[in-house]
């Protein structure tokens, strides 16, 4: 007589089975297309509580069991200063799933708080050192972050709109203030619509930002010139329903030659320096 599966062990295998195709697959081939593991690697799975980043933890779980080349994975949840509430629901979440993440506490949400400018800057900010300097005390090489393949269109027509610059969101990029550490987006091809169906799915709820800031915001809305751009995209994608793709398409096909001014390595160039040498 076959054995029960336990809570968890179901989830798993919707995402190996039902959800093969919308999560299982981008998220090896991005892994694999990018190569954000290596052999050897140490990875501090950083989770927040949120929906993408706990099925970040989950596929890594997967990869890590199924995986020809050794690695180690470490789960990091960082609490920047949850009420009772979230932090319960967080705890709960990581059981239910069977997540052996490691919980540390900051003063993050306190500190954003007490700013007028910027406040969700710096949270990001003071969120990821915080990160990178516990997964470096852990031995770790690499930290993962749950961004998905929305965040990365988002981000790059954000930049553009408001901006005033043509940027994308690489996924993965090697830190700057901690020497030898990268930081990687295994799910940088996985679209935010297949983890949202994932989650309903399995009945899991999550919290969101749960910061001071985002107290008053209803469930399931977003705040400022990302749901600004979430509704731009929504509203094209009702023309040209591939949209998105054309965009994510679009930072991996840039033509420099076109552009009249770039960046790169941290330095700028014109179009002049080359122009009358063709």
């Amino acid at each position: 007589m076959a054995r029960e599966l336990t809570y968890a062990e179901t989830v798993e295998r919707s995402i190996i089975k039902k959800y093969r195709k919308e999560l299982w697959n981008p998220f090896t081939y991005a892994v694999n297309r990018y190569e954000l593991i290596k052999e050897g690697d140490r990875i501090a799975v950083c989770v927040s509580g949120g929906k993408d980043s706990m099925l970040l933890a989950k596929l890594m779980q997967e990869l890590n069991r199924h995986s020809a080349y050794p690695f180690e994975v470490k789960y990091l949840v960082m609490d920047p200063g949850y009420n009772g509430e979230n932090r319960r629901k967080i705890e709960e979440n990581l059981e239910l799933l069977n997540i052996p993440a490691e919980i540390f506490s900051s003063d993050i949400f306190a500190a954003a708080d007490a700013t007028e400018k910027n406040p969700c800057y710096l949270c990001a900010r003071m969120r990821r050192g915080h990160l990178y300097a516990k997964a470096r005390e852990l031995g770790c090489n690499k930290i993962a972050l749950g961004h998905h393949f929305n965040d990365v269109i988002e981000t790059t027509l954000m930049a553009m709109l408001y901006g005033a610059q043509l940027q994308g969101m690489m996924p993965k990029l090697h830190s700057t203030n901690f020497p030898g550490m990268e930081l990687i987006r295994p799910l940088y091809c996985v679209h935010e619509e297949d983890i949202i169906a994932w989650a309903r799915y399995n009945g899991l709820e999550f919290i969101r930002c749960a910061c001071k800031l985002t107290a008053g915001i209803e469930s399931g809305e977003l705040s400022g010139k990302r749901r600004e751009t979430k509704e731009l995209i929504a509203q094209i994608k009702k023309t040209s329903p591939n949209v998105e793709k054309s965009i994510f398409n679009a930072i991996h096909e840039v033509s420099l030659d076109t552009f009249p001014a770039y960046k790169t390595r941290g330095e700028e160039h014109f179009f002049l320096e080359w122009y009358d040498k063709r």
